[in-house]
């Protein structure tokens, strides 16, 4: 058996702006879309989101990272989202201190911190 790619869900509380944020802000392409649920396609992989109900928790805390193939892959994102309406972005891409990354965070709609990155070991 050979595991083909891989997707992971997470709850939102309005599916239309994540949609908006993801496909035309970050320029995710949309895989699948359904009434409550809309699924990007990230390339070896699919992110997808749920809406929720005023009612039901959201995940807390969660870094969702995308992984760039090169250093100046993870500068040109960056610079990419620096005019655009993207939510938090502050630093610029740097080594990280403590992992072997290099990166830059920003956040989304539903309050998940977002990473751009480059694995460098």
């Amino acid at each position: 058996m050979i595991i083909e790619s891989s997707v992971i869900f997470f709850p939102c509380r309005n599916l239309q702006e994540t949609k908006a944020y993801y496909a035309g802000v970050l320029g995710l392409p949309v895989y699948k879309e359904l009434d409550t649920l809309i699924w990007f396609d990230c390339g070896r992989g699919y992110l997808a989101f749920v809406q929720y109900g005023p009612d039901r928790p959201m995940a807390t805390g969660e870094c969702i990272s995308f992984n760039l193939s090169s250093i100046p892959d993870v500068d040109a994102m960056y610079e990419a989202l620096r005019n655009k309406p993207v939510i938090g972005l502050k630093n610029p891409p740097a080594h990280h201190p403590r992992f072997p990354v290099y990166s830059f965070f920003l956040s989304d709609p539903n309050g998940y911190t977002l990473e751009f990155q480059k694995t460098t070991d």
